[in-house]
């Protein structure tokens, strides 16, 4: 397949080299379009949000008001901070501009005054890269007035974060962009009724936007036969851990997921078997290696596998692998990123931390494995936001997956009584 979102063109950053390659072409179609035309053709499309949640985009963009006394806005979330992701920062670097015109196109089609690039505060060298590629585009009549002679206005704003995990929630996104404490909200309210500052607000990933000109391109019909029926489109895929050639891929969605390590991530290194993969960031469940045959890069497939595609972050592990020593840097992150404004998640995460510690350091009690699994059915389902789920989730799976590991690290009673 031809990369649709990277392609191997040099200096592609640069808008001049996009523009040669046809960049910008899709808005000045999109304002030439009725906006209601392109929230229905995203719709038609099937695109769903490259985020995690995999939410149809056009739905979303349809729960803005099409009329409202108050500004609206569209905030683009940057702010990867999910371990094992890492692909939203290839775009940043390769193909700015197709994300500023998605960007604009989404504006233009929902009505939005301004938008508001959020970025994981670590990702200075890529600001710095989206600052320029949006001081380009202003420059050149694509952000601002009148867009390209046209009544539409909206304004574009790349937002530096302070390196918090738990902004990546939506609405912890959008009070961190008000100044407030990065707290999540409770919902209802929900963004396109009550979102930044009081006013209607979508917030799209920003590899969903990114697909955006590429669907006004192909149109909805083409683009829907990409990869998957219920999951098309490209996607961009990151391959870490024990492989010969780790990085980001762009596949069409439902390749094998041994194709995507043996094919593009040049196999396990060593030749060695796969103990583990976690197929979409940490905070998905764990599959094991010999559980991956017909196993695809989609977002049913994966679910059917109990897992789920994510943020299409992939994890590979080898045979060697300390997997409880996996699991315990995974709590001990989410432990150290909770927020701290709901009990299960603020108590829960620090006690997961400090059960799974007790196993790596060989001083488990067999009880240890229900009383950790008992902590993390706890957490689940009971906070605000998602983060006590990505925390939870990790552990229970680990322990449904290979609680033969756990059991591994308990101490044999002759053992612990002789101290050997």
């Amino acid at each position: 397949m031809e990369p649709l979102l990277l392609p191997p063109i040099p200096d592609y950053h640069r808008i001049d080299v996009y523009e040669a390659h046809g960049g910008y072409a899709m808005l000045r179609k999109a304002l030439g379009m009725n906006p209601a035309e392109i929230t229905s053709e995203v719709k038609a499309s099937n695109l769903r949000g490259r985020g995690g949640a995999c939410f149809p985009t056009g739905l979303k963009w349809s729960f803005m008001p099409r009329e409202s006394a108050k500004p609206k806005y569209l905030c683009v979330n940057g702010d990867e901070s999910e371990p094992g992701t890492f692909k939203d920062r290839q775009i940043f670097e390769f193909n700015p501009h197709q994300l500023i015109e998605g960007t604009i196109i989404a504006c233009y089609a929902m009505g939005i005054t301004a938008a508001y690039l959020y970025v994981r505060g670590e990702y200075k060298r890529w600001i710095d890269m989206m600052h320029a590629a949006v001081d380009e585009a202003y420059a050149h009549g694509y952000i601002g007035k009148n867009i390209l002679g046209s009544p539409f206005s909206t304004e574009f704003t790349v937002h530096r974060g302070a390196g918090a995990y738990i902004c990546g929630e939506e609405s912890s996104l959008m009070n961190s962009l008000e100044g407030e404490r990065g707290y999540p909200r409770v919902k209802p309210p929900f963004p396109a009724q009550n979102g930044l500052w009081g006013c209607p607000t979508t917030i799209n990933n920003v590899e969903t936007l990114a697909n955006v000109p590429v669907i006004l391109r192909l149109g909805a019909a083409a683009y829907g036969k990409i990869g998957t029926a219920r999951h098309p489109g490209p996607l961009l895929v990151g391959v870490s851990g024990h492989v010969n050639t780790p990085g980001v891929f762009e596949l069409p969605t439902g390749v094998p997921l041994l194709d995507i390590i043996t094919k593009y991530a040049g196999g396990v290194r060593g030749n060695k078997r796969i103990k583990a993969v976690i197929p979409g960031g940490s905070s998905t469940m764990i599959l094991r290696g010999t559980a991956l045959d017909g196993v695809c890069m989609d977002a049913e497939s994966l679910k059917t596998a109990g897992s789920s595609v994510g943020t299409a972050g992939m994890i590979v592990m080898d045979e060697d692998t300390d997997l409880l020593k996996v699991i315990w840097r995974i709590t001990k992150f989410y432990h150290h990123e909770s927020c701290g404004q709901c009990t299960p998640c603020r108590e829960g995460t620090g006690w997961m931390e400090k059960i799974l510690k007790r196993f790596v350091d060989g001083d488990a009690a067999q009880s240890d494995i229900d009383l950790l699994l008992d902590v993390a059915n706890n957490i689940e389902g009971n906070t605000i936001c998602a983060l006590g789920d990505a925390a939870a989730w990790p552990v229970q799976s680990m322990i449904k997956t290979f609680r033969e590991e756990f059991e591994r690290r308990v101490p044999s009673p002759t053992a612990a009584a002789t101290g050997t």
